[in-house]
């Protein structure tokens, strides 16, 4: 998996050593940012509970009220937005993504505008949730929010054009990450140095949490890269021209990445944010006790939407019929089934069965942390697997494919010029 890498010393790869350090300074800059609280801003001291996933995927900015305390969660929720209103509810949207590159281009514009609006509102929301106090403070703090989002989109921006990778994931993984050394060091704090149990049973145990962490770990790697290939042929090629070789689809185990848990989590917190903000007693009471995800109401709620959302956005994303549609154009088949209909009928078929496996994959990711805070005596600081893993391990991989795929590229290119000089 590793062989290409030793490839970005050469010194054909300066430019391309040249993005990574862009990459990692910029990264910097964001951890940097995690750390400059807003003016008039205190640490929040109350559990966070409904927007623990926020805080995590944002690097613990909103626990410190920063400037970066959105993170890019608002450019998210505009992207599935507007992801959902190019499924033919909206015809200008569906205009946009058959118009190819351009189309792509005037909905990330979209997007950005969109991002920047729901930054605002949810600042401006946090900020009355949170903070309180006199109107002009409110005001001042979301504006400092909402530019703190709008920074970051544009440094995601830098990264993407001149850097290594997908702005926007880079710093969604490194707000996980950011926070992975502060649930370590508590951790032993709290199992070795503490007086809570005896040394030995208190390293026995901070060992078994280490290794739970890495088993946990090996599994979302395993299930992330794990997929499901449908061989297919094409009318216009033969074996012995392309030596037998197979082409396929490959469809992902886990097609939604950690979208259905976002979703879930998004529509449990929306009663719970309601309530912070209206500071009514018995709705706060209510959604506490029946539809918050600690809650085991809520907690079966929240697997239910989790199932739901998981299935609704794969089919989304893999749209049998335009798959089908796609092979005919292409004057290929799945051998064994019949073009069109068929073959739609076939790839729905299979697409639900591993949407059903990857589903319940994501239930057990996200249910890990819950019930380990519910068994667990230690604070909720010290989590144990869950989505963020899920995150960093699907950015992880994606960048190390896009840095392989650029020295092989480039390797490549070098041979061909070496043989064009002799």
């Amino acid at each position: 998996m590793f062989k290409s890498l030793h490839g970005l010393f050469s010194p054909n790869n300066k430019d391309l050593r040249k993005r990574i350090y862009f990459t990692l300074l910029v990264l910097a800059v964001f951890a940097l940012g995690t750390n400059i609280v807003v003016p008039g801003a205190k640490q929040i001291t109350e559990s966070l509970g409904f927007l623990d996933l926020l805080n995590l995927m944002s690097g613990g900015s909103l626990k410190t009220f920063s400037i970066f305390a959105l993170g890019v969660m608002p450019y998210i929720t505009a992207s599935i937005l507007t992801q959902l209103l190019q499924m033919d509810i909206i015809p200008y949207f569906k205009e946009l993504k058959e118009q190819g590159a351009t189309g792509r281009q005037k909905i990330n514009r979209i997007n950005r505008y969109l991002g920047i609006l729901f930054a605002f509102i949810q600042g401006y929301i946090y900020s009355v949730a949170f903070m309180g106090g006199e109107s002009t403070q409110i005001i001042k703090t979301t504006i400092i929010l909402t530019a703190g989002t709008s920074l970051l989109l544009w440094l995601a921006d830098q990264i993407t054009n001149k850097g290594l990778g997908n702005g926007i994931s880079l710093f969604i993984m490194a707000g996980i990450v950011n926070t992975l050394p502060s649930t370590f060091i508590t951790a032993f704090q709290e199992l070795v140095i503490a007086d809570t149990f005896t040394k030995v049973v208190g390293i026995i145990f901070f060992v078994d949490f280490i290794i739970a962490y890495i088993l946990i770990l090996i599994g979302v790697v395993y299930m992330q890269v794990s997929e499901r290939r449908i061989p297919i042929q094409h009318s216009t090629r033969t074996d012995s021209s392309y030596s037998k070789e197979q082409s396929y689809i490959p469809l992902k185990l886990n097609s939604a990445s950690v979208m259905p848990v976002i979703f879930a989590s998004a529509m449990t917190s929306i009663p719970s944010l309601i309530g912070q903000v209206i500071k009514n007693t018995g709705f706060t009471n209510f959604v506490d006790k029946y539809i918050v995800y600690t809650s085991p109401t809520g907690y079966v709620l929240y697997i239910i939407l989790i199932f739901l959302f998981g299935y609704v956005y794969t089919l989304m994303e893999l749209n049998p019929k335009e798959m089908s549609e796609n092979l005919d154009k292409n004057r290929s088949y799945i051998p064994g089934i019949t073009p069109g209909e068929k073959t739609a009928s076939y790839l729905r078929g299979t697409i639900s069965r591993l949407t059903v496996v990857g589903s319940i994959f994501l239930i057990v990711i996200a249910s890990i942390p819950i019930l380990f805070s519910k068994i667990s005596s230690l604070s909720s600081a010290i989590t144990l697997g869950g989505t963020g893993l899920l995150i960093v391990v699907g950015v992880a991989l994606e960048t190390y494919k896009q840095l392989e795929s650029s020295i092989v590229s480039r390797s490549y290119q070098g041979s061909r010029k070496r043989r064009h000089r002799r």
